[in-house]
């Protein structure tokens, strides 16, 4: 961002001065203390690495690359290299902190009584002998300035600080030009966004546990909205609420999408009490939650409509529904990028002349921010890396008219390998397995417009949703908002 500021206003005749205060400080009196919660220690049977072992392959990475430090600032990239989770960033279980890891020494920046606490010392080993190279510094968080620069005073002529070039200009800036290694995304992103054994199983439990949480709620719909006093902020309590009741529920993951009617063409709109409609059997409701669970973060989306949906709606939701399905089928080689499927999901509305003005999807962390780099799929970027198995991103097309209604459909899904009849140059295939599982509304499709292989799509992500979620509910004893996922999850057929 300072950099292209800076290219800007320098073309403009001005120049952009680093200060060293906040200015913003100096006038903000009351400004409350940053958040220092207490700390959560995430064990291998969720995180399936040790951080020593993250250590360890981050050293290797950094001999690859001939840097003798690595400097690690993204919050996310912090709390996953020490299998740590935090709490202070509204829906994002992370924690303020930065880290310095040299060639055998562990500098973590961070402050408050936190670290006084006995499962947080054990898990980094705070208080037993270590061997020297896992040793880690206890620092305070505003210290990583001073300590930064002094590290720079003791390099030598060849050696390298590796760093995000997304990282502060301060920081970046401490780091003599001669010594900067910066790349748009560090080993430890890339590392973190291929989910390993236990994390994706992590996250298909999440996911369950989540859909049972939203058959309960949208059972609760059907039966409640026809009484006319259902309001956007009451279901997304209620969608909290119900998600509150499962094991290992930490919090949301971002703040609940809850619209109905014109409200869902907003397509980042948060209920309001000024802006808080009542749900009706005459307009669309569209629906975008998430939480955040110990064992995987969840992200989904479903539109339905409490009575008699339009031809209109229907139509433009059955466009939708293919550009969801176009994307979650694919078969693509290996090594190919996000936003290269991007077109995938719009095809369909391409074709009738209709569009939407959002990426198709991002990265999901595990127990981790809800968005994360560096793959996606989106035509707003080329920057992105390429897509490989274990990777897990969102599949959320849409289509939204201004005053009227929106429409998404949103799963989460896992890069997995694809099998396929050839295989050109030995390179692999890869395709999309969805971890969410939750019904889509039949009412709202106009089967007609589905190919044969599309309707199939539909029935046996239906079937899969009746048999893992069913057996969830069941053994939960929800037996209500089972029977509700038996009916929505009826195969669908052509003439139907």
């Amino acid at each position: 961002q300072w950099k292209r500021m800076s290219k800007v206003l320098k073309s403009a005749g001005h120049a952009l001065v680093p200060i060293e205060d906040n200015l913003i400080d100096a006038i903000w009196m009351d400004r409350p203390s940053r958040p220092c919660k207490p700390l959560m220690v995430l064990g291998l049977s969720y995180t399936g690495i040790s951080w020593k072992d993250k250590i360890t392959a981050l050293r290797i990475k950094m001999a690859e690359r001939k840097a003798v430090w690595f400097l690690v600032t993204a919050l996310d990239e912090v709390a996953w290299l020490f299998n740590l989770r935090g709490s202070d960033v509204e829906y994002n279980p992370v924690c303020f902190a930065y880290a310095i890891i040299g060639i055998n020494t562990i500098r973590l920046f961070i402050d408050g009584e936190r670290m006084a606490d006995p499962a947080v010392r054990e898990h980094l080993s705070l208080d037993s002998a270590q061997d020297v190279e896992f040793c880690i510094q206890l620092l305070p968080y505003e210290s990583i300035l001073t300590v930064l620069k002094s590290v720079c005073e003791t390099l030598s002529p060849q050696e390298k600080v590796w760093l995000s070039d997304k990282a502060s200009y301060a920081l970046t800036q401490a780091i003599p030009k001669d010594h900067r290694y910066l790349t748009p995304y560090t080993p430890i992103c890339i590392a973190k966004a291929v989910k390993n054994a236990s994390e994706v199983e992590g996250m298909r439990r999440a996911h369950i546990k989540d859909a049972v949480a939203l058959c309960e709620l949208f059972n609760w719909l059907e039966k409640e909205v026809s009484k006319g006093n259902v309001t956007e902020i009451l279901v997304a309590d209620k969608a909290e609420e119900f998600r509150s009741q499962q094991e290992n529920f930490v919090d949301l993951s971002f703040a609940t999408i809850s619209s109905t009617g014109p409200n869902g063409a907003i397509i980042h709109y948060k209920p309001t009490p000024e802006t808080n409609r009542t749900l009706s059997m005459n307009e669309i409701y569209l629906l975008d939650s998430g939480a955040q669970y110990k064992d995987g973060t969840t992200d989904v989306t479903r539109t339905v409509h409490f009575g008699t949906p339009s031809t209109y709606e229907k139509e433009c939701f059955t466009y939708v529904l293919k550009g969801h399905i176009a994307v979650s089928a694919a078969i693509f080689p290996n090594g190919t990028k996000g936003h290269l499927l991007d077109s995938f999901a719009r095809s369909a509305l391409w074709d009738q002349g209709l569009d939407y003005l959002h990426g198709t999807g991002h990265g999901v962390g595990a127990f981790l921010n809800v968005h994360e780099g560096p793959c996606g799929i989106s035509y707003k970027t080329f920057a992105d890396e390429p897509l490989e198995a274990g990777m897990i991103v969102s599949d959320e097309p849409g289509y939204y008219e201004d005053g009227s209604f929106g429409i998404r459909i949103e799963n989460v899904v896992l890069v997995v390998p694809a099998k396929t009849k050839y295989n050109f140059s030995n390179r692999g295939s890869l395709t999309f397995e969805p971890l969410t599982l939750v019904p889509i509304q039949t009412k709202m499709i106009h089967t007609h417009l589905l190919t044969p292989k599309e309707c199939n799509w539909v029935n046996d992500y239906h079937k899969k949703c009746r048999e893992v979620i069913g057996t969830e509910l069941e053994l939960q004893g929800r037996h209500e908002a089972l029977q509700w996922l038996i009916r929505e999850t009826e195969p669908i057929s052509k003439t139907h």
